[in-house]
């Protein structure tokens, strides 16, 4: 049984199935497994036709119990977007749980939320803070490559999968609404699969104070 993720860029290709094998471990899933993403571009998120055509590729496999696509929402708003591919994805998906999460601007945005967590990962500084809003900040990409060297430029496919392995998932969700709804969704997921889940999101982060 296994989740399959649509998503957009390389890097999420080999990011996301990091960051969801890391929510199914913290929501003690273990009968759960991610399949190999659909990889598709920002226009066809935005089409009703190509987003039936990946729900239904992810469906051709004959262990997807679940799909979630996963892509960015650039400037516009994240609720919108998500509604809207939503709806389309549901209605290929028929009875298979199916569910879209919008990354507020980009990625690497939730990266950055946690960024004190990632102090010493791929070049970034002791010293790197979160904005107050990450959010709120344009080219989260760029942000973290100012917390790395001189010369050293962010990669999208080596730092966004490490960086996904180790990043602190509860500052995130303390500090960003987008990846609440990414948590959000994978406890909806697991829910109709009638998996067993503890607490979610966990407790533990919930209950530490964060700006």
């Amino acid at each position: 049984m296994k989740i399959y993720p649509i998503v957009e860029g390389h890097g999420e290709v080999r990011a996301v199935p990091v960051l969801l094998r890391r929510l199914l471990a913290e929501a003690q899933c273990f009968g759960v497994e991610v399949g190999r993403p659909i990889l598709r571009t920002q226009a066809q998120f935005r089409s009703k036709v190509e987003v039936e055509k990946a729900v239904r590729l992810a469906l051709f496999h004959p262990d997807c119990a679940a799909v979630v696509i996963l892509f960015d929402g650039e400037d516009d708003c994240p609720k919108d977007v998500a509604d809207k591919a939503r709806a389309w994805a549901r209605g290929a998906a028929g009875q298979i749980p199916c569910d879209v999460v919008v990354a507020y601007r980009e990625y690497e945005t939730w990266l950055l939320s946690a960024v004190e967590s990632l102090h010493g990962e791929c070049g970034i500084s002791n010293v790197a803070t979160a904005p107050d809003n990450p959010e709120s900040r344009r080219d989260a990409k760029g942000a973290l490559e100012e917390f790395m060297p001189v010369r050293r430029a962010y990669s999208e496919t080596l730092d966004q999968p490490a960086m996904s392995a180790v990043f602190d998932m509860g500052m995130a969700h303390r500090r960003s609404r987008s990846f609440q709804k990414l948590v959000k969704a994978v406890g909806e997921v697991l829910a109709q699969l009638k998996q067993p889940v503890p607490t979610w999101p966990p407790t533990k982060w919930r209950d530490v104070g964060a700006r």
